[in-house]
């Protein structure tokens, strides 16, 4: 509180920070100067409440074929709010209309893996998380367009040509793969000879 008159002796602490432990003292004040403080009061946990902060920096992707993973920055413990913490991660497919909900108990995580084979490679989802304790469920994240994880390649390169260096080298071209939209783009190549 402020500094308040000398014949108030019950001030009330305000916009203190819920389910966590304070400890007060008090000051006395005159037109002379401040005297020293009192020693500190019991610690004083306040009540639980409903958690407010999400979590940020919702992203994902990548994962095996038939994946989806989220990823999300945990939110501090001072803003748990209360017992129970834990995370909420709803989802669906872009342009669906109904969400999927998953309850994530674990105080440290920071990812969730949804694994179904029907989810086609480099899928786009609508992503959002939040946050519940024992005294409900609180605030979710802003929307994020995650992408599912990508198939492996289903074709071969082709113009595939040799061409003689020297004695000992072989230079080898090839007509690379075209990135496609719906099974992912090539990271790289591996040549095999054969004898």
């Amino acid at each position: 509180p402020e500094v308040i008159s000398g014949r108030t002796h019950k001030p009330t602490a305000v916009e203190l920070s819920p389910w966590v432990e304070y400890e007060f003292r008090v000051v006395a004040s005159n037109s002379v100067g401040t005297g020293e403080p009192s020693r500190p009061s019991a610690l004083l946990k306040t009540k639980a409440a409903v958690p407010v902060v999400a979590p940020t920096n919702i992203s994902g992707g990548g994962g095996s074929r038939s994946e989806l993973v989220i990823t999300w920055e945990p939110v501090p413990e001072e803003l748990h709010n209360g017992e129970g913490f834990g995370y909420i991660v709803m989802f669906r497919h872009l342009g669906s209309a109904t969400w999927t909900k998953a309850v994530v108990a674990s105080v440290e995580a920071s990812k969730y893996v949804y694994r179904n084979e029907s989810i086609k490679p480099l899928s786009p989802f609508e992503v959002k998380v939040g946050v519940y304790n024992n005294e409900g469920e609180g605030t979710l994240s802003s929307i994020s367009i995650v992408y599912s994880g990508e198939d492996g390649p289903q074709i071969a390169p082709v113009g595939v040509s040799a061409l003689s260096v020297s004695a000992a080298e072989v230079e080898i071209s090839w007509q690379p793969i075209a990135w496609n939209r719906h099974k992912g783009r090539v990271l790289g190549y591996e040549v095999r000879q054969c004898w």
